[in-house]
């Protein structure tokens, strides 16, 4: 690993970002991984709980698993998002479902899967406990993806193989304690990471009520 391989300027990675789907197969140093999941751990956490858990998966028998469980979901949403990009003739969309399609036809192929768990259970109500205990998470989630982009290794937050949380539990050999809550394929990726498209942001933020938009 280089002697400083996140030298990238917040404001570069965080304006290029985004989901790389299509990894090369080569090795990621255990070195590099371990450097992505410490700067993960710089995130908050609720009442600073720091409850958090990390599987590193290279196993090729555990891949395989989540593999399957990716595919299963991908099987029904997938079919649903090409039957509505063809009937709107949405151009983008198709082009994400491919990326997605390739994701799903290679994932034993990754290097590197990184799934983040939470050691709680997941309460279904109220849904602000839902939320509370996922907020204690996903900044993490996105500490690691900005760290990969600076790294520029290519990844992406998928939750396709989480569908059925006991099979991925299973899968993972996690106990019913710790639930997993979003998955990171990663890798050096096939192609190259260019400037994200988004919409402006006057055309996004309201200022004082939903629809004041002094700002667009």
């Amino acid at each position: 690993m280089a002697d400083n391989p996140f030298s990238m300027p917040l404001d570069e990675a965080m304006m290029t970002q985004r989901a790389i789907r299509r990894l090369l197969p080569d090795p990621v140093d255990d070195a590099l991984v371990l450097k992505l999941i410490e700067l993960a751990l710089r995130a908050p956490t609720g009442s600073n709980a720091q409850n958090w858990e990390f599987i590193v998966v290279k196993d090729a028998a555990v891949k395989a698993k989540l593999a399957k469980l990716n595919r299963q979901a991908w099987n029904v949403y997938g079919g649903i998002g090409r039957r509505l990009a063809e009937r709107d003739g949405d151009e983008t969309m198709k082009r994400i479902i491919k990326a997605v399609q390739w994701q799903a036809d290679h994932f034993e192929e990754v290097p590197v899967i990184v799934v983040a768990c939470i050691k709680t259970f997941i309460p279904w109500f109220p849904p602000i406990a839902a939320t509370s205990a996922y907020g204690s998470i996903y900044p993490s989630v996105q500490n690691l993806l900005l760290a990969a982009r600076a790294a520029n290794l290519g990844a992406a937050l998928i939750t396709l193989p989480l569908w059925s949380r006991f099979r991925a539990q299973r899968a993972l050999g996690l106990p019913l304690s710790i639930a997993p809550c979003a998955v990171i394929p990663l890798g050096w990726p096939k192609g190259k990471y260019g400037p994200t498209t988004r919409r402006p942001v006057g055309e996004v933020v309201s200022l004082d009520r939903y629809g004041h938009r002094p700002f667009a």
